[in-house]
C-alpha cells in the first residue's frame, strides 16, 4: 500500500489539486494530511476531486475548523502511524516508541530523521509559500519513502 503524506495547503487549491490529480493517476488511496489547510472550502474540493479518503489533524491555521483532531493515530498495513502538525508534539511521540512512522507539518521544510525505530517526517508544503511546494509518499511493502516535487511531477 502507498500513501501520500501533505502539509501546509494554506488555502493554495491549485497546488492541492495538481498533488491530488497525480495521486488519483497512481491509484494512491489515502492522503495524510498534516495540518493548516486553513478552509472547509479547500476540505469540500480535495474530497470532491479525491478518489481515495483524507484523514486531517488540526494546524495553526485551522481553529475555524472545529472537528478537526490535534492528532491521529493509524494502523496502515502493520505500520502505526501517528500525526500532528507541531514539532514538537511530533518528537515527543517518536520518542513515546509506540510508532512506526509520525509525520507533522508547521515548519514547512521537508525533513526525515530517525528517532529511535521510529522514522520522523515532515513532508514539507503544499503551498509554496517558504519552499518548493513538496509532498512525501510511502510504500508499506518497500517501506520506502520519497520525497516529491510538486513542479517535477
Amino acid at each position: 500500500m502507498k500513501f501520500a503524506i501533505v502539509s501546509d495547503t494554506h488555502d493554495n487549491i491549485k497546488n492541492f489539486n495538481k498533488i491530488i490529480a497525480w495521486l488519483n493517476q497512481q491509484n494512491i488511496a489515502t492522503i495524510l494530511h498534516c495540518g493548516d489547510i486553513c478552509n472547509q472550502e479547500i476540505i469540500n474540493e480535495a474530497e470532491k476531486n479525491f478518489k481515495g479518503e483524507i484523514v486531517y489533524v488540526r494546524g495553526n491555521g485551522d481553529y475555524g475548523l472545529r472537528d478537526l483532531p490535534d492528532t491521529e493515530e493509524l494502523d496502515l498495513v502493520h505500520k502505526k502511524v501517528a500525526m500532528v502538525h507541531y514539532p514538537d508534539l511530533a518528537r515527543k511521540l517518536a520518542e513515546s516508541g509506540k510508532y512506526d512512522l509520525v509525520f507533522y507539518g508547521h515548519t514547512h521544510k521537508p525533513w526525515e530523521e530517525k528517532v529511535g525505530n521510529c522514522r520522523l517526517v515532515n513532508p514539507g508544503e503544499v503551498a509554496g509559500q517558504r519552499f518548493k511546494p513538496t509532498f512525501a509518499l510511502y510504500d508499506t511493502q518497500t517501506d520506502k519513502l520519497e520525497l516529491k516535487i510538486l513542479e517535477k511531477l
